[in-house]
């Protein structure tokens, strides 16, 4: 099923005032170093603010997790017909900017009123879509670990940290807030359960939420513990009570009437795609996805063999490249080693993208981790957790690296997918630079406007920046790196066709897994988290990275042609990198109206 509010307000930060993004006095020298924004986006920005203060009450942790100030005590809104008010706050504000549309003469700020007007009547359908279709549903135990998370990490600065007691009281009905989040949560599902036209949630996803109960609850317990927060004893009491509680009732009022079918209706897939940035049809998707499978499935099947002499390996047949991936994952990373491994990679890259003007690379360092067991709980790939862009006193983003994968049955699979040698360059590329961590903090270094981040955020931009900033880097790489970015290209190519095969019921779970794992050589613990991602956890977002790819090389061939000698791929990729996150169509309109035209005449262009 679909989030409540967007999956943009949890994934994407923005800038959100005229001034700098760095706070005033900021000790970070980075900070120091930040230009103050192009004076439109501070015009820009006010105008965000109506459409932010709309939606920002229904999901303030999310709020929280981007730096907007104000919203750090407040919890997830689930009060009677929240969806209708949600819908209600969200069309008055978009009224408010198409009337400020009409007068406006800004180039910049007009088509960010249209990025806007265009979010909230997208925002509108979809909640009125799940609503009219959806039984709701709520992973509480989630939503609590992911909001005393954003308070109680090691970046926040101290006086926030202090409010994370004062959220965990909102969420057991302890503070201002008298209902616990749980109580709202039953509440809602109880309203419309007899309407048994309303989608149920799967029974995998519930299976998997009760598994996690518990390690929320450790995992909430020992973020206070780690930052010392007094006086919350009597909060942490009640939250591990009413948690438990939430789930012994899921375990027998919402699982016996989960569905087994996992597919979604085709109105609400339809959305999922809408709403993540894929504006094809998905059988064409599918099409595509099967060629670009087969011809990296050979590039493989050519490399592989070098790769099996270069590194003394035993395969009977050196052109099986699954065999040959298996082969050097058996020289396998401890856990404990896995940081300072990955950081000799990480040290590596920048040298090198600044060595063939690759993009322009940040000011700060990047920081890698590995993920906590209740952090792998709410993200169960290798992902960014990127850095507050309000207010940011100096705080990175961090590369999170999973090392397991709960169950529902209580067993952890173990993931090898990621904790060997040549994984690190392409896994590295993708999650820190030149991919997710380069380009959220280039919105923190350039000023990207809120428009273009948080209200036009899509992961078809995203994911598809990252897959293409991995290709960028694959010829730099050793053999090895060069045969595993072939590998989770693959993978990607196997995303976009088998997430719309599932939901449009022509492939079952258990094929689509033997893909995965025997033509593209996956490990049961990234096989399951793919299932999920398709099924429950994301559906439609899985087909973002290769469609996303794909429409950045043509938009790339497009100017080259156009340009002939006078291309520069700096220039280009610090172009869409200046566009904040704009779905395929703007971007694609923004290089042909203003970095072509520039790039003959031999204009140097920035954001500004």
């Amino acid at each position: 099923m679909t989030r409540p509010l967007t999956l943009a307000i949890a994934l994407s930060l923005a800038t959100f005032a005229s001034t700098p993004v760095f706070a005033a006095g900021a000790a970070s020298k980075a900070a120091a170093a930040t230009p103050a924004p192009p004076s439109w986006v501070g015009k820009s920005n006010e105008y965000a603010r109506i459409l932010l203060d709309a939606q920002a009450p229904f999901a303030p942790e999310d709020m929280s997790f981007m730096g907007v100030p104000g919203y750090d005590t407040l919890v997830t809104d689930l009060k009677p017909a929240f969806a209708a008010r949600f819908r209600a706050d969200t069309t008055r504000a978009r009224d408010a900017l198409e009337s400020r549309r009409a007068s406006e003469r800004d180039a910049n700020v007009r088509q960010d009123l249209e990025i806007m007007i265009r979010a909230a009547d997208e925002a509108v359908a979809t909640s009125a879509l799940n609503e009219q279709l959806t039984l709701p549903w709520r992973d509480a135990p989630q939503i609590v670990f992911n909001g005393v998370r954003t308070l109680l990490s090691d970046q926040t600065p101290p006086e926030r940290r202090a409010l994370a007691l004062e959220r965990l009281k909102n969420y057991v009905g302890q503070g201002k807030e008298t209902t616990p989040l749980t109580e709202l949560a039953k509440a809602r599902y109880a309203e419309r359960v007899e309407d048994r036209t309303l989608l149920r949630p799967t029974k995998l996803e519930v299976e998997q939420a009760l598994e996690n109960v518990d390690t929320y609850v450790a995992g909430i317990r020992d973020l206070f513990g780690k930052h010392h927060v007094p006086g919350a004893d009597a909060a942490l009491a009640a939250m591990e009570t009413q948690l438990k509680d939430y789930g012994q009732w899921m375990r027998t009022t919402v699982l016996p009437q989960a569905r087994t079918d996992t597919r979604l209706p085709p109105p609400l897939y339809a959305n999922q795609l809408r709403q993540i940035g894929v504006d094809i049809d998905p059988q064409l998707l599918v099409r595509r996805a099967q060629v670009e499978f087969m011809e990296t499935r050979a590039a493989m099947a050519q490399l592989a063999p070098l790769v099996a002499k270069a590194h003394g390996l035993e395969v009977a047949d050196p052109h099986d490249y699954v065999a040959v991936v298996r082969a050097l994952k058996q020289d396998a990373i401890a856990n404990d080693q896995l940081v300072g491994r990955y950081r000799t990679v990480i040290d590596a890259i920048d040298p090198i993208i600044r060595r063939e003007r690759i993009v322009d690379v940040p000011n700060r360092p990047m920081v890698m981790r590995l993920g906590s067991e209740a952090e792998s709980a709410v993200v169960s790939a290798p992902h960014l957790l990127p850095a507050p862009l309000v207010g940011n006193t100096g705080q990175q983003g961090q590369f999170v690296l999973p090392v397991s994968l709960a169950t529902a049955g209580g067993k952890a699979l173990q993931y090898d997918d990621f904790n060997f040698d040549a994984a690190r360059w392409t896994l590295s590329a993708h999650e820190g630079r030149p991919g997710h961590e380069l380009q959220f903090t280039a919105m923190i270094e350039r000023g990207v406007s809120l428009a273009r981040t948080m209200f036009a955020f899509n992961s078809v931009n995203v994911e598809g920046w990252a897959l293409y900033a991995e290709a960028e880097m694959v010829p730099y790489e050793p053999l090895d790196g060069q045969l595993i970015a072939l590998q989770f290209r693959l993978m990607r190519a196997a995303r976009a066709m088998l997430d719309p095969m599932i939901n449009l019921g022509q492939i079952d779970r258990e094929d689509a897994g033997r893909i995965l794992r025997e033509k593209v050589g996956l490990s049961e613990a990234m096989t399951k988290q793919e299932l999920d991602r398709y099924t429950f956890n994301s559906p439609g977002q899985a087909g973002a990275y290769f469609y996303g790819y794909s429409r950045i090389l043509e938009l790339r061939m497009e100017t080259e042609l156009a340009l002939g000698d006078k291309f520069d791929r700096l220039a280009f990729n610090n172009f869409l990198l200046d566009q904040g996150l704009l779905p395929p169509d703007l971007l694609a309109k923004a290089v042909r109206e203003q970095f072509i035209p520039a790039m003959r005449k031999g204009v140097a262009l920035s954001v500004k």
